[in-house]
């Protein structure tokens, strides 16, 4: 469970999880404080951080040396659709081989696979009271 809390504050909001806190915000061109990422970015985020994390498990499995793992993720929205780049760098010089690999399980990322398949949203208003 997450937990989105904002009060009166424009528009930072408080992020509320099992183990973590963390803050959401506009940037200032749209009037917020730019305290944290705005909520599109977290879907840019939750991309690039499983990235990085399925590859390191992945590396580490294999024992594969390729030192550290960059993962930058960009989005933009075409034609009423969300395009995610995700660009990933290793350290190390890899093979061809293994560098083939690591694009498949890169792709493989829960959060990739997520983001690839339909997604239903079901909202509801709690009762007050």
């Amino acid at each position: 469970m997450v937990t989105a809390l904002i009060g009166n504050d424009q528009y930072k909001t408080e992020i509320i999880t099992s183990a973590h806190y963390l803050i959401a915000d506009e940037p200032l061109e749209l009037k917020g404080s730019n305290l944290g990422p705005a909520p599109p970015e977290f879907l840019s985020v939750a991309l690039a951080s499983c990235t990085a994390i399925t590859l390191r498990m992945y590396a580490d499995r294999k024992k594969w040396k390729v030192g550290q793992i960059k993962v930058d993720v960009n989005s933009e929205s075409v034609d009423n659709k969300a395009i995610f780049k995700a660009e990933i760098a290793f350290e190390e010089i890899l093979t061809e081989e293994q560098r083939s690999k690591l694009l498949q399980i890169a792709n493989a990322c829960p959060v990739h696979k997520t983001l690839l398949n339909p997604i239903e949203i079901v909202t509801a208003l709690a009762v007050v009271g």
